[in-house]
């Protein structure tokens, strides 16, 4: 019985199946299920191998009146087939308010023991997708929104494009935003949420990308006073013009499909969106590609594939993309 992700805590069935590629958003999930119904519930987190202590716990018959467990099982995916064999029985075993939470997601499709507990009718199974940038970016609105934090909307694209996937630290930036927002009611700026996710120097930072992208020979000097007056990493630095560079490919490509809003579609937020349109006029769409694959080796550099000082990377990439002719 397949079930959507949004539905799954008001699944009828007592017996739920957790798959996917979304490891955190599965989790989650499965943290959820295994809350409810109050306080008098014994929970249990158990590996695969532990089948006889969830077995044991469900019929066991409370001296004070009714007994209820919720299992937890975390690596069902690393099931020998005789635990599968196992574990499938158990399931067939289960009455509400019992509750069994079946967690495996990095199980393989082929697995026999997979295509199993699909097929089982009185099991939910529901299958955690990883998201896209927008899905993500919803999602951290609809957690902003719960936690009564607003952002304005460039503050909000921001932090889905730099958090992506990362549901534990979207979290804990909104419990920052919170701390920060206090009892003040308007939306919170791009400036809050970039300093608030440690990013120093954005407005410095801002001018350098517009500079590379306008291949403008001063993004030379503003690159070495990033690098030894401002004190900014080279991942940061490389992490912004690669997003900067990302979203001009992007922009150019849906520009030329006549997209109605080839900015929102790119991904294009701040001040960016005022600059863009410029910036992609210094660049034929074959160039855009090599800059984009030189800005991935550059990184790749900095992570130990060179011998070079790591400012003297960035000053290289710099002068690749300024210099008409170097890519």
């Amino acid at each position: 019985m397949e079930v959507n992700p949004d539905r799954l805590l008001s699944a009828p069935s007592p017996v739920c199946y957790l798959h996917g590629e979304d490891r955190d958003a599965l989790l989650e999930a499965a943290e959820q299920l295994l809350a409810e119904h109050g306080q008098e519930v014994l929970r249990l987190r158990v590996d695969i191998s532990e089948l006889d202590r969830i077995q044991m716990e469900m019929r066991n018959t409370g001296l004070f009146g009714s007994h209820c467990c919720h299992a937890l099982i975390r690596n069902a995916e690393a099931a020998t087939p005789k635990q599968g064999e196992r574990l499938l029985a158990l399931t067939a075993e289960v009455e509400a308010p019992h509750r069994l939470i079946i967690c495996a997601p990095a199980m393989s499709w082929k697995k026999a023991l997979h295509k199993k507990l699909l097929a089982a009718g009185h099991i939910a199974a529901c299958r955690f997708r990883f998201p896209d940038q927008q899905g993500f970016t919803r999602w951290l609105a609809r957690q902003c929104h719960a936690a009564g934090v607003t952002l304005e909307a460039d503050a909000l694209a921001y932090a889905g494009e730099r958090l992506f996937g990362m549901r534990e630290a979207a979290r804990q930036l909104i419990e920052r935003l919170q701390w920060y927002r206090g009892n003040e009611e308007t939306p919170l700026t791009l400036a809050v949420v970039m300093a608030l996710l440690g990013e120093k120097s954005p407005e410095a930072l801002e001018d350098w990308c517009h500079a590379v992208a306008m291949r403008d020979a001063g993004a030379l000097s503003l690159t070495r006073a990033l690098l030894y007056e401002e004190g900014i990493t080279e991942v940061q630095m490389i992490s912004w013009l690669g997003t900067r560079m990302q979203q001009l490919l992007m922009y150019r490509w849906f520009r030329s499909q006549r997209h109605r809003n080839a900015l929102q579609a790119a991904g294009v937020f701040g001040e960016a969106r005022t600059r863009v349109d410029r910036e992609a006029g210094q660049w034929a769409g074959p160039e855009l590609v090599r800059a984009v694959e030189r800005i991935v080796t550059a990184e790749k550099q900095l992570k130990g594939a060179a011998l070079e000082e790591n400012p003297v990377i960035v000053e290289r990439l710099a002068l690749d993309l300024v210099m008409r002719g170097r890519l």
